[in-house]
């Protein structure tokens, strides 16, 4: 990362350190990186404590600007903008590490460990103070308010700061207009956040009971009324969850902030406080609000994440443009087909879609069991949902799935998004498990596509099936392996997959887009004097048991090849023949799968390579199954 522009090493200190907390889906934190450039080694707390508030300031447009500037390298971090000031003032009153400060990414659940951390900080008898900033995207979802709750039955010393970008992953549908914060609500919330007010409010509720049960009551619903008057839409919610609101502020207001995390940070009385901040938005001379960022403002014209496919990969035609394409065209003549999409972020080829269809097209957000659930009674009324989720967000709404989908035999068919390795993105956003999961359902059908033409056959194969749920996963990245002549699919036979290349002796049995790496070595062994078979499996379940038949009575070594976790596809082969037999002759099978830990962030080459799922991995596996060491060893050089 380029610091030199930055003035100040105050700057340059917090920007490393904090760079995770900015955006940690795209950077984690190493003591190595912040050792190199933190040469004092003094925590936020201690280098920020010292700076008066104009330096302050000057910090957070230094900083701002570092994130800017990164961004236009097409780093995801557009949102780390907005809490620039807010990250300042946290590490100015709290004194990290020794009080524990979680940050939520938005698809991240990191924030909901704060009721057990408080619990057991009390338990061990330690006085630190626990601190959560949630962020407004995933009050979608329904465990932050089950987190909230069980905070406030525990009544317990802890912090959350609730960052709200003021937009929301869902269009506004009552019109109302964004939150703001002016001079009355600032004022409001020093007072609420004042230890004066706190000690009154607690010696009140106490007289109050003195008097007896309806008297406590009634000025219950006096206090609730009151800040309901002066609070925002939603601020009693949170003290029905049993959390002493405290709010809105301006996020962008370094001297608010500081005042009332200050006051917050020093309150003797038990219980849990929420502090709502407004980051989203910045108030510019006339009052008005002015929009900083957008939920996936990370450059335009598209988001970074399709820039980033675009620059790994040198080409911009995605499987996702493919897909939508595909359903588009299906849509077209059935007007029975509808999308509901789950996830962060909606990729910008769903517009054809949703331009096509808007009444038809239904984007969700983070609300991903909902988005299963909703399909399902979709599809009970008669429709058919397309449910387009990513793979590392379907994963919380397998519950719904399995009760609400499988188990009934209702005809859902999920596009699963971003399966396999992601890249720059990292182990939170990439999707290996999906494979594992969605094949041990009895009823469902699971299937992946090798290349362009074979996704859109699946699409129409999705479309045809209405007697139980099917899924199809697919890559994030550029197209490999098309002819570029289809615009409307065919179905597929369901579980029945094809040999594309015929060989002795070793066989390739590729699930996915891995089709193409195994083609490429296959041409690697052929420099060897080696004629491997190459076989698309095509589906998962049902396998196509007289294709691994035939490989197995008709070749000696039989490799699956996937890019999934251990228990998918390779799992069901072996599982299969096993039981009939095959292994007991003269076969010898091999799986090569995702390695069995997380795949840290670097390019997809670079993930591939360490995962060993290139075609160089491929041959050389061959390779030692057949005894050549040697040349094996020659082939990875």
């Amino acid at each position: 990362m380029d610091t030199a522009f930055l003035r100040s090493p105050l700057a340059r200190n917090l920007v490393y350190d904090e760079f995770a907390v900015l955006h940690p889906a795209s950077y984690r934190f190493h003591p190595l990186r912040y050792s190199r450039c933190n040469p004092t080694n003094s925590t936020p707390c201690e280098t920020l404590s010292v700076s008066p508030s104009r330096e302050l300031k000057q910090l957070a447009d230094e900083v701002r600007s570092e994130i800017s500037f990164i961004m236009t390298k097409c780093q995801p971090c557009g949102p780390g903008r907005s809490v620039v000031e807010l990250t300042i003032a946290i590490h100015y009153v709290f004194n990290a590490p020794m009080d524990k400060i979680l940050w939520d990414a938005g698809q991240h659940f990191e924030s909901y460990f704060l009721s057990g951390m408080a619990v057991a900080r009390d338990i061990n008898g330690r006085k630190n103070r626990i601190v959560t900033v949630i962020s407004n995207w995933t009050t979608m979802a329904g465990q932050v308010y089950e987190a909230m709750g069980h905070a406030g039955f525990l009544d317990s010393n802890m912090v959350v700061i609730l960052n709200d970008s003021c937009h929301s992953l869902l269009p506004k549908a009552d019109g109302r207009p964004k939150m703001s914060v002016n001079a009355f609500s600032s004022a409001v919330s020093k007072i609420q956040s004042s230890k004066g007010f706190r000690r009154f409010r607690e010696a009140a509720k106490g007289l109050a009971k003195w008097f007896g049960k309806g008297m406590h009551e009634f000025a219950a619903k006096v206090d609730e009324y009151a800040r309901g008057m002066i609070g925002p839409h939603g601020a009693t919610l949170f003290e029905e969850l049993g959390l002493y609101y405290i709010g809105p502020i301006d996020g962008h207001n370094i001297d608010d902030l500081i005042c009332v995390l200050k006051e917050v940070a020093t309150l003797d009385s038990t219980g849990p406080v929420l502090v709502h901040v407004i980051t989203g938005t910045e108030i510019d001379t006339g009052g008005n609000i002015r929009s900083e960022i957008t939920p996936n403002d990370e450059g335009p014209p598209n988001s970074s994440h399709d820039l980033l496919k675009f620059l790994e990969t040198g080409l911009s035609r995605t499987y996702n443009d493919c897909f939508v394409e595909a359903l588009t065209a299906e849509a077209e003549n059935d007007k029975r087909i509808v999308v509901v999409h789950g996830g962060m972020g909606m990729d910008r080829s769903l517009r054809l879609f949703q331009s096509s269809f808007p009444d038809r097209f239904f984007d969700l957000g983070i609300a991903e069991q909902h988005a299963v659930t909703f399909s399902a009674g979709l599809a009970c009324g008669g429709l058919k949902p397309f449910c387009i989720i990513p793979s590392t967000f379907l994963q919380r709404a397998y519950d719904q799935i399995v009760e609400d989908v499988d188990m009934q035999k209702i005809p859902v068919r999920f596009a699963i998004t971003n399966a396999g390795l992601v890249g720059s993105e990292g182990p939170t956003n990439s999707g290996p498990f999906d494979i594992t999961f969605m094949s041990c359902l009895p009823n469902m059908i699971v299937m992946s596509p090798s290349n362009e033409d074979e996704l859109i056959d699946m699409v129409a194969t999705a479309a045809m099936v209405e007697d139980r749920p099917i899924c199809f996963r697919y890559p994030r990245g550029t197209i490999v392996g098309t002819s570029g002549t289809l615009t409307y699919g065919n179905p597929l036979q369901i579980g029945k997959g094809e040999i594309l290349v015929e060989g002795k002796e070793i066989a390739f049995l590729g699930y996915g887009e891995v089709v193409q790496r195994c083609l490429i070595a296959r041409s690697l062994l052929s420099n060897f004097g080696i004629q491997a078979t190459v076989a698309n499996a095509r589906f998962c379940k049902p396998l196509d048991i007289d294709l691994i038949r035939t490989l197995c009575q008709q070749h000696s070594f039989l490799i699956t090849v996937e890019e999934g976790t251990v228990g998918g596809f390779g799992s069901h082969v072996s599982q299969f023949i096993s039981l009939d037999g095959l292994l007991d002759g003269r076969i010898k099978w091999r799986p090569i799968v995702l390695p069995d830990r997380y795949i840290e962030h670097a390019s997809l080459a670079e993930q591939l390579d360490l995962a060993g799922l290139t075609a160089h991995h491929i041959a050389a596996t061959a390779l030692t199954l057949l005894g050549r060491h040697r040349d094996a060893l020659l082939l990875m050089k």
